[in-house]
């Protein structure tokens, strides 16, 4: 008698700002359901911890509510029992940019620059150390970022691990595809099936879907 099928157990890692600049800014899928993503890409593996890395972000003159929603929103991933988030933080300072065409003689101009920093080596470190403390039989990352290549080919050539990509963005990163185990686009038909009810309850009780998306 044949033996029954054993799903290979899955480690998601989920870069949270790849992701929604790739795929979902503008969209009406914001209320994305990370599980329910897995679910639908990797029905073939047994997912058992969602790692999910970004920053908070903070409020704009043009857009006040932004941190508001970003709170609710990781509220909402919080129901998921095996997804953790981890955060990294944003850095603003002033620096000088060069023009393309000087203005009244000035060919530099002085512009605030915001940066999100910890996400990519927060990823990177738990993918090392998860494969280290044989966590996974296969590690798939949600992310088009190209400094990912290093981590994960290590992961593939000193730790044995299989290793796959979620890609959010339009366009493949070459660099990528060629250390990855497999690759797969995230398409909007999938986005459209992985969506939070529009209401959702926890411990501290019922709340609902941002307004604004």
């Amino acid at each position: 008698m044949a033996s029954a099928f054993m799903p290979r157990q899955a480690i998601i890692y989920v870069d949270g700002f790849n992701l929604y600049f790739g795929a979902l800014r503008g969209t009406p899928y914001r209320w994305l359901d990370l599980s329910l993503l897995c679910h639908h890409l990797l029905p073939e593996n047994a997912v058992t911890q969602i790692r999910y890395f970004s920053a908070r972000v903070s409020a704009r003159p043009k857009d006040l509510d932004a941190p508001m929603r970003q709170e609710t929103y990781w509220r909402a991933l919080r129901t998921i029992p095996h997804l953790e988030i981890f955060q990294g933080q944003f850095t603003s300072h002033i620096k000088s940019m060069p023009l393309v065409k000087p203005i009244d003689g000035a060919e530099t101009v002085k512009v605030i620059s915001t940066q999100e920093k910890g996400s990519d080596v927060n990823l990177a470190s738990h993918l090392l150390l998860d494969a280290f403390r044989e966590r996974f039989d296969v590690a798939v990352v949600v992310s088009n970022d190209s400094d990912l290549v290093t981590p994960i080919r290590m992961v593939r050539d000193e730790f044995r691990k299989t290793v796959g990509i979620l890609n959010p963005h339009p366009s493949p990163s070459r660099a990528l595809q060629k250390v990855v185990s497999f690759y797969k686009p995230i398409r909007e038909g999938v986005l459209q099936l992985s969506q939070f009810p529009p209401t959702l309850t926890d411990a501290r009780g019922t709340f609902h879907k941002p307004e604004a998306w």
